[in-house]
């Protein structure tokens, strides 16, 4: 019995700083992504992954590429929060560690992430509304 629904989301990104890119592998991905659904399954959370290349954010640099990435839970109360919201700052710079720790602070402690709409300012201005 799924208890909740966890959705990664990815939005287009335009690279727009010359001599900055980032890109990870593909198949680490996949693996990991795999990894999560099996392991969150077991406490009846389910993770599903979508791309929405139809909104496409500036990406000037790590911070900004935390904000291409989204998570949803709506059982949490959480409809479109970015990556950088839930985690704040990044300590290595490692997306899929971060989003790792994204998804694992949405499926276990919701309730320590700022809500949607509050004064504090804890992403990149990304327009999110946090």
């Amino acid at each position: 019995m799924t208890q909740k629904d966890i959705t990664l989301v990815f939005y287009g990104r335009d690279m727009t700083r010359d001599g900055w890119d980032y890109s990870f592998d593909e198949t680490d991905f996949a693996t990991f992504l795999s990894e999560q659904q099996t392991e969150l399954a077991r406490f009846g959370i389910t993770l599903r992954h979508a791309v929405e290349d139809d909104v496409t954010l500036e990406v000037k640099g790590y911070g900004d590429l935390l904000n291409t990435v989204r998570l949803r839970s709506p059982a949490d109360g959480i409809c479109n929060l970015c990556l950088g919201h839930i985690i704040g700052q990044s300590p290595n710079r490692n997306l899929i560690e971060d989003i790792r720790r994204g998804i694992s602070r949405v499926a276990f402690a919701p309730e320590t992430i700022e809500p949607e709409g509050s004064d504090k300012i804890v992403c990149h201005n990304c327009g999110c509304g946090c």
